[in-house]
């Protein structure tokens, strides 16, 4: 498959990079955990039947230093409305991996409007102190790679400097994006989502990879509890937190037979 388009908007005085590929009809994907510093395998299996749209989250790769200016989960979210509506998104269908995920749902809860179906992997957002999350801004660099994807490969290779890329860049872009998620989500991940979920009418899907060092998998029931419409809960085998990456063709089935 060709090259994604690559698009800008402004975020809030940011430059923002949006992906773009395929045809059909719109799907958008929020990343997870370390954003996505280049195009993955997931990306292209979605791509192949739908007008994929990837919106970098502010701080991520591809969204420059825009988590600087967000000082509260409420800006969070509105930071996520506006890129949505700038990428194209409002009504379509959406989908997200862990801290992607858990603002997919936000969006669902507050504003119904914006989204048809939401797929989501392993979501933040959650607390329950008998079964705490691990907590990735707590562990070694060396043991991020294991915690994130079954195969630790996979995430160093997503993770490595291209060929040519500047060399003191890259790695301040890496370690942003764990700075910006840990904006959102800390202490411990906890938003108390569970406050909103019943707001949810949309239909949901909950994937779970089957070896997620991050979320424990009971938290999958807990979502679908609270959740006021219509969910299905879906275990990726051989997966771990970011099913996404151990799983492309798995992850983006379900994710593209849920949202048909």
């Amino acid at each position: 498959m060709s090259e994604p388009q690559s698009l800008t908007i402004d975020v809030n005085g940011f430059a923002t990079r949006v992906w773009r590929q395929g045809s059909g009809p719109k799907l958008g994907f929020l990343a997870g955990f370390g954003g996505l510093p280049r195009w993955m395998p997931v990306l292209d299996e979605l791509a192949k039947s739908r007008t994929l749209i990837v919106p970098s989250l502010p701080g991520f790769p591809g969204g420059d230093r825009g988590h600087s200016v967000l000082d509260s989960h409420l800006d969070w979210l509105l930071a996520i409305r506006d890129i949505l509506e700038k990428s194209e998104l409002v009504g379509a269908d959406l989908a997200g991996s862990s801290v992607g995920a858990s603002l997919a749902l936000e969006v669902a809860a507050l504003w119904p409007a914006f989204v048809r179906r939401v797929a989501v992997i392993a979501p933040f957002g959650l607390f329950d102190e008998t079964n705490p999350p691990t907590d990735p801004w707590a562990q070694r660099a060396d043991q991020v790679p294991g915690l994130m994807c079954a195969d630790p490969e996979i995430w160093k290779a997503m993770k490595a400097a291209p060929e040519g890329a500047n060399s003191i860049e890259w790695p301040i872009e890496q370690t942003r994006a764990a700075e910006a998620a840990a904006r959102i989500f800390w202490p411990l991940g906890n938003t108390r989502i569970e406050k909103r979920l019943h707001l949810i009418q949309a239909p949901v899907l909950l994937l779970w990879g089957e070896h997620d060092k991050i979320i424990p998998r009971q938290y999958a029931e807990t979502f679908a509890r609270g959740i006021a419409g219509k969910t299905e809960t879906k275990i990726i085998a051989g997966a771990g937190h970011l099913a996404e990456l151990d799983k492309p063709a798995e992850v983006a089935k379900a994710i593209l037979d849920f949202t048909a």
